[in-house]
């Protein structure tokens, strides 16, 4: 009966395997959903989405298939529009609001079992708008069905989120911002980035954490009487070079640029983390601040000389350039080039570290003829679109043959 949920997030780009959808038939054969709409969207996101990232696209794909279902809570117009009280959300304070949670211990002991089925209660037996009281759904009151009111936990029906702890949001898009095909934010960076971690012990620092197996084999060797092993700690080994495009066509970008920066930096996990601009293409000079003026910049030779192969290279530009810039001895408009193109430039880059990517925000598809010079990059080295499915994808190309 549910083969159109089946197809429905095949289409939305959800990989649902044929074993994993007998193993949700299976689950509703052991009535693991029971008769509840909601317990069968929570056992089947659960079994189906594999990653937070495809929570959207199984919403999506649940409302497709199920909007026309009539279910136990299912919230009318006529109530979310007794609900919107948005121009009154200011009028009671914190202080009331603590007051009321303070007097009204009605729901402070009761479980979520038992809150939703007063919900169900309310939603069948009320028939008209009522709000600051402590019994219906309303809003600015003490119950704990409805919003803007002062009551921590429950069911927030309507209205915008408060404590963030209610039990649900009805009809909230939570899951947006978790797609993969989205540009990306500093969390999203920062979940990716995680990703180039490359433990090692071999680093010339104290032994300064407690070695616990060895502490054990040690103490059992020595009849029972303890003997301490110390080790040196674990530190993460990668070094990271990240050169950013600034000014131009990418000035759109700067926010995500300063996101990049930040997280970059916030991480204090790298060995050795060394960030530089160019504008449109790396040349003979790579500049220190994102204004590239001429003179605050170091010999792209000097950063060959000084940072080892060993570092991990991230470029990040859109490669929007006129084809003489790329391929052109006196191509760059901005500075020297020491008699190379911009592409021989990025050559020597490409041969000199072992592992390099570069992220585009607006990259075209394939290999569109309108944009020459992001095609020879591409074919260059790897080239992936600044979004969090590129992110991701780049950083275990970084991080391959450890």
């Amino acid at each position: 009966m549910f083969t159109k949920f089946f197809y429905s997030c095949r289409s939305k780009g959800l990989e649902v395997s044929l074993k994993e959808w007998l193993s949700l038939i299976d689950a509703l054969d052991q009535g693991l959903a029971g008769s509840s709409l909601t317990q069968f969207y929570y056992v089947s996101r659960m079994i189906l989405v594999k990653s937070e990232t495809d929570f959207d696209k199984f919403d999506q794909a649940f409302e497709e298939t199920f909007k026309g279902v009539k279910h136990e809570n299912m919230v009318t117009k006529s109530m979310l529009r007794w609900l919107d009280k948005s121009e009154l959300t200011d009028m009671v304070s914190e202080e009331d609001k603590f007051r009321m949670n303070e007097q009204d211990g009605l729901f402070h002991d009761m479980e979520k079992e038992d809150v939703e089925q007063k919900f169900k209660d309310r939603l069948r037996d009320q028939d008209s708008e009522h709000n600051g009281g402590s019994f219906w759904i309303g809003a600015m009151g003490k119950t704990y069905f409805g919003n803007t009111g002062g009551m921590a936990g429950g069911i927030r029906v309507g209205g915008t989120t408060g404590y963030q702890t209610a039990f649900s949001v009805v009809g909230a898009k939570k899951y947006r911002d978790f797609r993969e095909d989205k540009v990306i934010d500093n969390r999203q960076f920062q979940l990716a980035l995680r990703k180039l971690r490359q433990f090692s012990t071999k680093l010339d620092i104290p032994k300064s954490e407690l070695d616990i197996d060895g502490t054990i084999d040690k103490t059992c060797n020595n009849g029972g009487c303890l003997q301490i092993v110390m080790e040196k700690p674990r530190k993460n080994a990668v070094k990271l070079l990240l050169l950013m495009d600034s000014g131009g066509t990418m000035i759109p970008y700067t926010n995500l640029l300063s996101e990049l920066f930040q997280s970059v930096h916030k991480s204090n996990h790298y060995k050795d983390v060394k960030t530089y601009f160019f504008h449109n293409c790396i040349y003979s000079h790579v500049y220190k601040t994102p204004e590239c003026d001429n003179g605050d910049w170091i010999e792209t030779e000097w950063m060959f000389r000084n940072l080892d192969s060993d570092y991990k290279v991230i470029i990040v530009g859109d490669a929007a350039m006129a084809p003489e810039e790329l391929y052109s001895d006196t191509g760059n408009y901005r500075g020297p080039n020491d008699g190379l193109s911009g592409y021989e430039w990025l050559t020597l880059m490409k041969r000199h570290y072992k592992r390099i990517v570069w992220l585009n925000p607006k990259m075209a598809p394939g290999h569109a003829p309108w944009r020459e010079a992001e095609t020879a990059v591409k074919e260059l080295m790897p080239m992936y679109k600044l979004t969090v499915k590129g992110l991701n994808e780049a950083m275990k190309t970084l991080m391959v043959n450890r």
